[in-house]
């Protein structure tokens, strides 16, 4: 086994603070890196507190990481040593179901190894995540990362970067088309840039009329503040699709009707509990009301050379590890433009 080091939580009720772990020793197929960065995701948050109430304790949270690689396993083709690379939300999958086949890992049918928080294929071994200094990870589930851009701001592009590249790919969305999104935090900051980069008219949705700056500024064309009505009134059947990047509790029924005929309500943010739909918001107008998660390995780092080619990154605040529990406290405010980051440097 090799030593590592990071921050973990023991249970719902505590903070995270420093602990020492062992991860595998490096097999064949696998890869190890020292890990540079970490993002912090607001799942992280959810999970350390239980609030999915599937948290395996102790938990090393973290699954937007980026490093260099120091090993590799014998039969390791795609790195070698000093190589850039990420890992995202998942680092294993059963490999032979349909959806793996088709490079939709995230949808294993067997349910897809996820980087903390889970059990490896054996379903006894705890997997744990980025909050510290290595990992070790199959070759087919690490990821190549550009030298081109700031390596802290790539790594929340593995979880907020590919949540939102997903479905706006999925549905062609781009020129002609226009895209609201919904919510301008760690995900909805990444839909905009996408957005606007795949050629949409992007529009913000927010209830913050103070976002309304920073929303054009990351390239947004029209910012909507959804508490004023007449400023709702004036978007009434006009979008094509709305990106929702909100966890919390909302009016779904409310959005929908700012939808076109044939629109389509994509969901990446996850509320806490189950929200009321009225089925005649989708049946006048045909329209739908979807979901997505993450992207496969192959469409992840697809994202990440688009990326590279056009560079975009997060916008991005880096932390010290030590300070880790007021940044949750922070994020619960909505204190963070857009994503914090963790320098592993100083754990």
């Amino acid at each position: 086994m090799t030593k590592a080091k990071g921050y973990a939580v023991h249970d719902a009720k505590s903070e995270l603070g420093p602990w020492n772990f062992e991860r595998r020793e490096v097999g064949p197929h696998d890869v190890q890196f020292d890990i540079s960065y970490c993002g912090v995701c607001h799942s992280d948050l959810h999970q350390v507190r239980n609030e999915w109430g599937n948290s395996i304790y102790p938990m090393v949270p973290g699954h937007e990481l980026v490093g260099k690689v120091v090993k590799v396993g014998s039969h390791v083709k795609k790195y070698k040593a000093g190589d850039l690379v990420g890992v995202g939300c998942m680092v294993e999958s059963c490999r032979t179901c349909k959806n793996c086949k088709e490079g939709l890992e995230q949808f294993c049918a067997e349910g897809a190894v996820m980087t903390y928080n889970g059990y490896e294929r054996d379903k006894k071994t705890p997997t744990y995540g980025g909050y510290s200094n290595i990992v070790v990870v199959n070759e087919d589930f690490v990821l190549k990362v550009s030298d081109k851009l700031n390596l802290a701001a790539v790594a929340p592009l593995l979880c907020a970067g590919i949540t939102t590249y997903s479905p706006l790919r999925h549905w062609k969305v781009g020129k002609g088309h226009k895209l609201a999104v919904l919510g301008l935090g760690g995900l909805g900051h990444m839909a905009v840039k996408f957005g606007v980069s795949f050629g949409a008219e992007v529009t913000v949705l927010s209830s913050s009329p103070s976002k309304k700056d920073d929303a054009l500024k990351l390239g947004a064309h029209k910012f909507v503040v959804t508490s004023d009505e007449e400023q709702i009134k004036s978007v009434l059947g006009y979008f094509d699709f709305i990106l929702d990047t909100v966890s919390a509790e909302h009016d779904y029924s409310k959005y929908i009707s700012l939808l076109s005929t044939n629109g389509v309500h994509i969901c990446v943010g996850a509320p806490p509990t189950p929200s009321q739909i009225h089925s005649f918001s989708l049946i006048m107008g045909r329209k739908s009301l979807a979901g997505s998660l993450i992207g496969g390995i192959p469409e992840t780092q697809e994202m990440l050379d688009y990326c590279a080619e056009h560079n975009i990154v997060s916008d991005i605040e880096l932390i010290d590890i030590k300070d880790i529990n007021k940044a949750y406290e922070r994020m619960l405010k909505s204190d963070v433009k857009y994503r914090f980051v963790i320098d592993i440097a100083t754990l």
